[in-house]
């Protein structure tokens, strides 16, 4: 893998958790405020659950250039 993917990779990873953050963030800010009396955990959670979701697909991403692919003629 050449540096210039890999940055490509990284930068996809970065993008990808900011937006699963924002959106796990958001998703529990309005769940804390609708249905669970301003508690704070549901926030944490959906922020926690957006960054597990991103960090499991930069894993993925990072780790698809070293698995061997079956060919489809096959």
């Amino acid at each position: 893998m050449s540096e210039k993917e890999l940055g490509k990779k990284w930068d996809r990873c970065l993008a990808d958790g900011a937006i699963k953050f924002g959106t796990g963030l958001g998703l529990g800010i309005v769940f804390s405020v609708l249905f669970f009396k301003r508690h704070t955990w549901p926030i944490s959670f959906g922020s926690g659950v957006g960054l597990g979701m991103a960090y499991s697909n930069c894993q993925n991403d990072l780790r698809s250039s070293y698995l061997l692919h079956r060919s489809e003629k096959e």
